[in-house]
């Protein structure tokens, strides 16, 4: 489960004090042990009653330009900081089953019930409410090759909240939980890792109960440019969606390449005839996923070459 930082501090800083220590400090994102150092002045951010319902009213008044500016999140986010190259500040909402929240947008936006790991390491603080709860578990991400259907060793560790004052660093691509609601309106601060890479890590989606990998949930912008290259890129853009296929070092963005080749063959047999190639790759993600590509295309082959519209 992530790790828990005691911390007793009663000393409140300001959120330009925490943004000051980090900048100016020897914070490390990528040493477990540097960044659970930070807990007890994330503590003292939290021990500031005031500073967020200051900023929250002058996000108000301005109609949330700041956060529509540089807030990339989901409206649960309140981004704090940003713009530094290895960290970002922000406060997570946590709305009860019964609170308007959750009623009009449903549980989607919170991850509720969605087991599932992080692509990068963060520290946080229950801030406000009791907390969200969790089941706590832990996994060996060295030995996943990270398709969908992959059987994973899940370790249940416990069942805890985010009490108001508890610190804790979530760890990268070892701490899974699934996340359950707040029993009333809860608040949390975050200190989280930034930077280019973490785009480029994988972060999974878990089934808890058969112990497999149901997504993977990281998103690029060079997805969306492949497929676009692959359609309307002429012979320079498939050229460059098949390089893509066969050198880039992310396996995620490899097999989109593949798939988005795929995707402009007019024959249903060449597309199958592609995946069924790259089920051969030594790459375990890439086998196992052209494997149930290829599978999935085999099994829609009437509705896909549009038998099922001929009249007997």
């Amino acid at each position: 489960m992530p790790r828990v930082i005691p911390t007793e501090t009663t000393e409140a800083i300001d959120l330009g004090d925490l943004v000051e220590m980090l900048e100016t400090g020897s914070f490390d994102p990528r040493d477990e042990d540097n960044f659970a150092s930070w807990g007890p002045a994330l503590k003292k951010l939290a021990n500031n009653r005031a500073f967020l319902g200051d900023i929250i009213l002058k996000e108000l008044e301005s109609r949330c330009g700041n956060q529509i500016e540089t807030n990339r999140y989901t409206p649960q986010v309140i981004l704090l900081h940003a713009g530094s190259t290895n960290f970002i500040i922000r406060a997570n909402i946590w709305p009860a089953l019964g609170d308007s929240m959750v009623r009009d947008s449903g549980t989607d936006p919170f991850f509720y019930g969605k087991a599932h790991d992080h692509n990068f390491s963060f520290l946080t603080v229950g801030y406000m409410g009791p907390g969200y709860w969790s089941e706590y578990y832990e996994y060996d991400y060295a030995n996943v090759a990270g398709y969908v259907g992959e059987k994973v060793n899940l370790r249940y560790i416990e069942k805890s909240k985010l009490d108001e004052g508890k610190v804790m660093l979530y760890r990268i691509h070892r701490d899974v939980h699934l996340q359950l609601p707040a029993d009333e309106m809860s608040v949390s601060l975050n200190i989280m890792e930034a930077g280019a890479c973490t785009h480029f890590l994988d972060q999974y989606r878990f089934d808890i109960e058969n112990s497999e990998i149901t997504a993977c949930v990281t998103r690029t912008a060079t997805e969306a440019l492949l497929s676009l290259s692959a359609q309307i890129g002429g012979e320079e853009g498939k050229a460059l969606v098949e390089d893509f296929a066969a050198r880039h070092p992310h396996d995620q963005i490899r097999f989109h390449a593949i798939r988005s080749r795929a995707s402009t063959m007019e024959k249903l047999d060449d597309r199958i005839a592609l995946f069924e190639r790259a089920t051969r790759s030594d790459n375990r993600f890439i086998s196992a996923m052209a494997k149930r590509e290829a599978e999935k295309l085999e099994k829609g082959r009437a509705w896909l070459s549009g038998e099922h519209l001929k009249v007997a």
